[in-house]
């Protein structure tokens, strides 16, 4: 059974509360990553273990998505991060039908190498499921009470890289310009499910079953077939959660205050229980490449203050609101001769809301001269668990999909993770508490496009909160 929180009626809507306030958390260096965890031998990832038929060349899509690239530090990887801290990992339930053998392994970006942890069962689907899974301690270290919406942003986005990059191996696959239905995405699969599917102990068992080592939430899943079929990805999961976990990870020592770590925990096993999964398509936007997500990386603030055509800018907020139908809400706030707060429907409101959009994201004063801001809102103050990881994940993922997006059109990008006291529909005029802002993306256009838009009263108002480096950010 899933550990249940202390006083769960209000423990999760208090830190909630906590993480939107302008409570600054205590300051911390930068951690270095732990060593790798998983033992066994070290496999290349192109190697041939399908007997024939096409196969998931998980060596394109894990290069294309997770991989740290060769010859760059670990911190430099091309899908967006919190702190560029990376406390992604990924499990590869493989069966017939990959480019490994089938079984149970361990995804190592550093080598891009996958570990094996044990068979697969006798009836597994053709094809690959990939578990993902976060780590806490290095987000808890450097972020505190902050720090676990940010890990449901990352695992999000640690999802769409994965999503866009098997929709193009598929394709490729298939010799197709754009890839048909096949690649799906669970963000509300059952935590216990996951684990269980992964091989890894259950949340409230991890310490016991595996004392010293470092636990891993899982809170994703994806399904990459080999080629479009009606296999349902939800009788994979089953069969892999049958069998047992075969080999342990290494143990390591605790980054992070033990109270706080085992607050952020606790609080993310009990949101990651669920009745069951739900599997969404893959889309991939047109113009996205290959060397769209070899090249896509975060920009530093300074290269974000030109507007970004305003074709281009209506794609990239038609992609983020239809990326997951389950995700909140897109906006953009736009500066220039009309300001305003815009949907893909219409205006939300007039005036320039980047300056106040500054104020709410952690006081990074960079983003009050952005070209454009797209924000997620929605999970009101008591939303449910599901809501509240829902929102989450699903905003990392739209968030993932639409940097990718811009990338391919030329645009720039950075996503913005950290968001106090943006309570967006108390500001428009609506009821208090009920429509938050989650997450968001600056936009802006090539150098020396266009020129950097004046400044407009902003049409929110917010109290200022306080600087501090908490902005979801990708080192490039």
């Amino acid at each position: 059974m899933t550990q249940a929180p202390p006083a769960a009626t209000g423990f999760l809507p208090r830190a909630l509360a906590d993480a939107r306030s302008p409570r600054v958390p205590s300051a911390a260096p930068y951690l270095p990553e732990r060593c790798f965890p998983w033992g066994g031998p070290a496999l290349s990832l192109d190697g041939r273990g399908s007997t024939g038929g096409r196969t998931v060349d998980l060596e394109r899509v894990l290069r294309l998505s997770l991989a740290v690239p060769r010859g760059t530090p670990g911190r430099l990887r091309p899908v967006a991060s919190a702190g560029a801290l990376h406390p992604v990992r990924a499990h590869l339930l493989l069966g017939p039908g990959c480019s490994l053998p089938p079984g149970r392994y361990a995804y190592d970006p550093h080598t891009h190498r996958a570990h094996p942890r044990g068979p697969a069962p006798a009836d597994a689907s053709p094809g690959a499921v990939v578990v993902l899974t976060v780590t806490a301690a290095r987000t808890v270290a450097h972020y505190g009470h902050r720090a676990w919406p940010l890990l449901l942003l990352d695992a999000g986005h640690a999802a769409a890289a994965l999503a866009l990059a098997a929709a193009l191996a598929l394709a490729a696959a298939l010799a197709l310009a754009a890839a048909p239905a096949g690649v799906r995405v669970s963000l509300d699969a059952d935590g216990a499910e996951l684990s269980a599917a992964a091989g890894l102990p259950h949340a409230a068992e991890w310490q016991a079953r595996r004392p010293g080592t470092e636990p891993e939430l899982p809170f994703a899943a994806l399904w990459l077939p080999p080629a479009p079929g009606p296999v349902p990805p939800t009788a994979a999961l089953a069969a892999w959660a049958a069998l047992p976990c075969v080999f342990a990870p290494q143990p390591g020592a605790e980054t992070a205050p033990p109270r706080e770590l085992d607050d952020a925990r606790t609080l993310l096993a009990h949101i990651a229980t669920g009745p069951g999964s739900t599997w969404h398509p893959a889309r991939r936007p047109a113009p996205v490449t290959d060397e769209t997500l070899r090249t896509r990386r975060s920009a530093a603030p300074s290269d974000l203050a030109h507007p970004p055509a305003p074709d281009l800018l209506a794609r990239v907020l038609a992609t983020a609101g239809d990326a997951r139908p389950d995700g909140p809400a897109w906006a953009a706030a736009i500066g220039g001769a009309a300001p305003g707060l815009r949907t893909a429907a219409g205006i939300l409101a007039s005036g320039d809301a980047r300056p106040t959009l500054a104020r709410w994201a952690a006081g990074q004063q960079w983003i009050g001269t952005a070209g454009a801001v797209l924000v997620a809102h929605g999970c009101p103050a008591d939303a449910p668990p599901a809501l509240i990881r829902g929102s989450h994940l699903a905003a990392g993922y739209a968030a993932g999909v639409a940097q990718a997006h811009a990338t391919a059109l030329g645009l720039r990008s950075r996503p913005i993770g950290s968001w106090q006291q943006a309570d967006l529909g108390a500001a428009l005029g609506d009821t208090p508490g009920h429509d938050w802002i989650v997450h968001g993306l600056a936009l802006a256009g090539p150098r020396g496009k266009g020129s950097p838009p004046g400044h407009t009263p902003p049409a929110l108002s917010a109290p200022p909160a306080p600087t501090t480096p908490s902005g979801k950010e990708e080192h490039p």
